[in-house]
């Protein structure tokens, strides 16, 4: 019994912008600007986990409300900027579904 390969799903296949030479379809269109997207809210989270607390010393310098930043960026204002994170990014992912037509039904 000779071995059967799956059929390649199809999707759209609409030429609608171009990189080069060769156009993106709709979906590779998606995935970029997930991946965009994706790759932003990596570094804003990288900076925020990591650069931030390696000035820790030097923030200690400046104090607000009796506390130095440097305590405060990693005790409280890390935190909120995760929270703000994870707002922003699902809002614009829901964006960019809505946009190409995938987003969950309400």
């Amino acid at each position: 019994m000779p071995a059967t390969r799956p059929r390649a799903v199809e999707f759209s296949a609409r030429r609608v912008k171009t990189r080069g030479k060769q156009p993106l379809n709709n979906d590779e269109r998606y995935w970029a600007k997930t991946k965009r997207l994706m790759i932003t809210s990596l570094v804003i989270w990288a900076i925020f986990s990591f650069v931030v607390h390696a000035f820790a010393a030097p923030l200690n310098q400046i104090v607000i409300l009796g506390f130095p930043l440097g305590f405060y960026m990693a005790a409280q204002g890390s935190l909120i900027v995760f929270v703000v994170l994870i707002f922003w990014f699902a809002r614009r992912q829901d964006a960019i579904d809505r946009e190409f037509g995938v987003a969950e039904t309400d």
